[in-house]
């Protein structure tokens, strides 16, 4: 006949703690052996080290050396989700200090570790049932809705000993059970311990020190400085009950369960967070103004994008500007403008024959003195067609545009830029009817254009007169030449001298070319249309190099918006700060709550919750603080950008993009910042928490 297997073996095991320099030993070669259905007491002063041995009986600690086998197995070398297993299938805690949650039910205090199941969370209905049942056997059926606050220390200690009960654990650890109660209700939870060690074969390990709280148990163990000291037996040996132990109930994972357990969380951490609402609020506040800001940013950036656009598509967004080529003599090639290759027959003949064409025009243009008074002024001077101030916006800020006349009878008359006005009169002078001497030529000023300012590259747009193309190439500047003499390398004889200086007078060529598109989306056609025109009536070849070049203005809008999109990004990272500040707020806040809340998550390890488990509470939390603050900032930045479009007249429009980026943004800063809180807390010591004051 073989002997039955112990539930509980100890071999030689110690527990050494270093404080500092000093070595602690806790525990001295304990050999222990507890058979299955015993009830044993231990006795002994405060640091003999019952509360070790306890400590390491319950799997929530680990022998320095020795071996510990549990119903046969060495829990020694177990890792922690099998450890977490163990508490929660085979162990039962019974604390001194009850250690239930507060503000949570009684029914709920009962069911809790089912949410820890090894085996999977258990659903919400089954959880009920069974709380319910072991509340009953306690006789607390009435107290199921109460609070720990609304029960007498009796009631809550034998909450305390249904929730050890609830997953049918075959051994049960009782430290103190009840050093806190009067006389009368200590030998009540007493009694209710034998009733459980009789009839259902429960194995009871009990910590006491009263001799007469001991005198229930049928083995009795002495401790005193680390050492078992005596081992004796009070009542006869008994053949373990084993009729009365009922399998532990099933486990199995539900949907349900899962979903059960993730409605715990949830609820546990609002609990939390609703114990101190000005804090969370604090809290919140950053993740708050970060969402807001960045809505608020991105919609007054998208405005201002906006503006840029129109401002750009008012200038000329659909117009293209055809340059003249580059001249090639004696094997080298002179820079674009060297060549005199556009003329006014081109022009006419894009405007006649090209179908994605709405107007054309052109000017011819050069750098010259102007000189009013004894005030002068080197600016630039254009010869213009009468639409081309149309086509490129220019505006008359004062007197007039010009007129078809002015154009056939190459009137001398001019209109000037605001910077030639203010350079060349005075703040009392009106320009308008008053002659200016340009390039020795007198010209009268028929109107002042409206300002531009500068263009990206930082060019003065208002620096310049305009005179009619008929008006330039007649009596002003003379044709379109090249910006430069070339000289062939080869070239025996030298060029003729030009002491004076003169200009070549060929008339009917133009510098510039303004091709204006019949809408944005004709801009690609007219281009090609415009090139395919001069290469026809150039003779050039395809594939050979063209003796002019189109630019498209709307590569210069591209630009503007790019510019403004890239503010827009940098305003939006401003704004991200406030993410990061409310981000480290909720690390802060989460490392407190931490520190107040170590025994409860000891309790919740010591019942069978996982590190993991734990780790998402506290991550539960963090994200729920910075997405309560991520909408809150979600609606007021919704609610500022509708004031700022509507009561400033700037345009702000709500980007979907910024919010959801600025919710999904919260939902990141709780999870990265709440996981180091998180992580802090699920690797705490489940016995060193239990023991933190």
């Amino acid at each position: 006949m073989t002997l039955e297997q112990p539930v509980i073996k100890l071999e030689a095991v110690t527990r050494t703690f270093v404080v500092g320099d000093l070595e602690v030993r806790a525990l001295r070669a304990a050999t222990l052996t507890i058979a299955r259905g015993e009830f044993l007491a231990i006795m002994g002063s405060s640091g003999s080290g019952k509360s070790t041995l306890m400590a390491i009986l319950g799997c929530l600690d680990r022998p320095t050396s020795g071996a510990y086998l549990l119903d046969g197995v060495d829990v020694a070398g177990l890792d922690e989700p099998e450890l977490a297993r163990i508490r929660s299938e085979r162990l039962g805690f019974v604390f001194q200090s009850f250690n239930l949650l507060a503000r949570t039910s009684a029914l709920e205090n009962v069911g809790l570790p089912l949410y820890y199941a090894a085996a999977g969370p258990v659903d919400g209905a089954t959880r009920r049932a069974r709380a319910q049942k072991s509340l009953e056997f306690l006789g607390l059926g009435a107290r199921e809705a109460n609070m720990p606050n609304q029960l007498s220390g009796g009631q809550q200690q034998r909450v305390a000993i249904a929730r050890a009960l609830i997953n049918a654990p075959s051994l049960l650890l009782a430290d103190e059970p009840t050093g806190n109660l009067d006389t009368k209700t200590s030998h009540e939870i007493m009694e209710t311990l034998t009733q459980l060690n009789r009839d259902q074969g429960v194995t009871i390990v009990l910590v006491t020190h009263e001799s007469d709280i001991a005198a229930y148990a049928d083995r009795l163990l002495t401790m005193r400085d680390g050492e078992i000291i005596s081992d004796a037996r009070t009542r006869p040996t008994r053949a373990p009950n084993v009729v009365a132990k009922a399998p532990p109930p099933s486990n199995r994972p539900t949907v349900g369960g899962f979903w059960s357990f993730g409605l715990m969380i949830v609820a546990a951490a609002v609990q939390a967070i609703g114990r101190n609402k000005m804090r969370s609020s604090l809290t919140m506040l950053g993740v708050f103004i970060g969402v807001a800001a960045l809505i608020v940013m991105v919609a007054v950036g998208d405005g201002a994008n906006e503006a840029v656009r129109k401002q750009i598509e008012g200038l000329g967004a659909n117009v293209v500007v055809i340059l003249p080529g580059a001249a090639h003599r004696g094997g080298m090639r002179g820079g674009a403008g060297s060549a005199s290759t556009l003329t006014l027959a081109d022009a006419a003949a894009i405007r006649r024959e090209d179908a994605a064409v709405a107007q054309v025009g052109y000017l011819i243009r050069q750098q010259g003195q102007a000189q009013y008074a004894n005030q002068d002024w080197t600016t630039t001077i254009q010869g213009v067609s009468l639409n081309y101030p149309p086509i490129t916006n220019w505006r008359i800020a004062a007197g007039r545009a010009f007129t078809a006349e002015d154009s056939v009878g190459a009137e001398l008359v001019a209109i000037i830029g605001q910077t030639v006005a203010r350079q060349l009169f005075g703040a009392n002078e009106t320009p308008v009817g008053a002659y200016i001497q340009v390039k020795n030529t007198p010209l009268r000023v028929v109107g002042v254009l409206a300002a531009k300012g500068q263009t990206s590259f930082g060019q003065d747009q208002d620096d310049l007169v305009m005179t009619p193309f008929t008006t330039a190439e007649r009596k002003v500047l003379g044709a379109a030449a090249p910006s430069q003499t070339q000289t062939p390398l080869n070239w025996s004889y030298l060029p003729a001298p030009n002491p004076y200086a003169l200009q070549a007078r060929l008339t009917g060529y133009v510098n510039q070319i303004y091709v204006q598109a019949v809408s944005a989306a004709q801009v690609r056609a007219a281009i090609d249309q415009a090139s395919a025109t001069l290469m026809r009536r150039h003779r050039i070849k395809p594939g050979a190099v063209k003796d002019f070049d189109i630019r498209n203005l709307s590569q210069y809008a591209e630009t503007a918006a790019n510019s403004s999109r890239i503010m827009a990004l940098l305003l939006a990272a401003v704004a991200s700060i406030s993410l990061l500040v409310g981000g480290i707020g909720i690390m802060n806040i989460l490392l407190v709550s931490v520190t107040e809340r170590t025994r409860e998550i000891g309790l919740r390890m010591a019942i069978g919750a996982r590190r993991l488990h734990v780790l998402l509470q506290f991550l539960t939390e963090a994200i729920i603080l910075s997405v309560s603050g991520g909408l809150a900032g979600i609606v007021a930045g919704v609610a500022i950008a509708e004031i700022i479009s509507l009561g400033f007249g700037w345009g702000a429009p709500l980007s979907l993009t910024a919010v959801a980026g600025g919710f999904l943004f919260s939902a990141a800063v709780g999870v990265f910042f709440g996981y180091y809180p998180a992580r802090k807390a699920s690797s705490l010591d489940p016995i060193e928490a239990l023991r933190y004051e």
